[in-house]
């Protein structure tokens, strides 16, 4: 089994448990792929009896990776996504960060983990994605993303107009500082913290969310996946902000923008003991109500 090693945010303090993990891998003799600038950062601290194979993009990623390891948060694991691609390669997210949704799995979890994995027991839940159509070239080849797809106001001029469109039709016009659609995945991120609903993975689904709403009476709505959605930017500001997920593009007004349903999904490993429902009653705290 060929296993990639993906980091991004090395930290001096997690040094004990990479060498565990590495050694557990290592135990079990699955071959591993790092990405090349996880590899220089603990090079120095952590020993190789000789180089392993690196990787910089999607390209140098072999096509038979069986699976890619996420080490870090959920932001972590939301930029796997553009080096996995349409690969169908399933990542397994190991949560060294705060909260992790994506990143469900705690340190202390991981010896069961990685035995669940050469065992085969575990699930594959499947993730859509949304693609973001543009009139200019975005995102350097990779407009997808697992969360969601957001226009905002830059810096700190004033809020901005966004008409928006469902398959041409006009639904609403946003006075806010932006707007966010997110997958039933983001559901739980930016989405959630500005009041939208959590939606589950499998439901077929974006929720359209704007962030601080002059109109109080403004609130999420969640629509088919099968729908277009096209806006049109006004406002005082030169430029305004389009992401997807953590990546951040300056664009005009004059930029034409769409977004819909990806035609390729994401896989993420589950555990059999993990599921939706038991992460979001830990990372939620739902249930936790001293009266239950």
């Amino acid at each position: 089994m060929l296993v990639a090693i993906y980091n991004r945010t090395f930290d001096e303090g997690n040094v004990p448990f990479l060498k565990s993990i590495l050694q557990k891998l290592n135990d079990h003799h699955l071959q591993m792929i790092f990405f090349k600038d996880f590899y220089e950062r603990i090079a120095p601290h952590i020993s190789f009896p000789n180089t392993p194979k690196l990787f910089t993009s999607k390209r140098d990623l072999p096509s038979h990776t069986d699976m890619l390891f996420s080490l870090g948060g959920d932001g972590t694991l939301l930029d796997t996504i553009t080096y996995i691609g349409s690969s169908n390669i399933p990542i397994i997210g190991i949560n060294l960060g705060r909260l992790g949704f994506l990143a469900a799995i705690p340190e202390e979890e991981i010896d069961n983990a990685i035995l669940s994995l050469v065992r085969g027991s575990y699930s594959i839940d499947k993730r859509t994605l949304i693609h973001l159509d543009s009139s200019v070239p975005l995102f350097d080849g990779s407009p997808f993303a697992l969360n969601e797809f957001t226009l905002h106001r830059k810096d700190s001029s004033s809020m901005i107009k966004i008409h928006t469109y469902l398959n041409g039709e006009f639904l609403n016009t946003y006075w806010a500082d932006g707007l966010i659609v997110a997958t039933p995945t983001g559901s739980t991120g930016y989405s959630l913290s500005c009041g939208g609903p959590v939606v589950f993975p499998q439901a077929s689904s974006f929720v359209i969310t704007p962030v601080a709403p002059h109109n109080l009476n403004t609130r999420s709505i969640v629509v088919p996946d099968d729908n277009v959605i096209s806006f049109e930017v006004e406002g005082r500001a030169e430029q305004y902000l389009c992401t997807m997920d953590a990546r951040t593009e300056a664009i005009t007004s004059s930029v034409q923008l769409a977004v819909k349903r990806e035609n390729f999904t994401i896989s993420l490993v589950r555990p059999d003991e993990h599921n939706f429902l038991k992460t979001i009653r830990q990372k939620l705290y739902w249930g936790i109500d001293r009266r239950n």
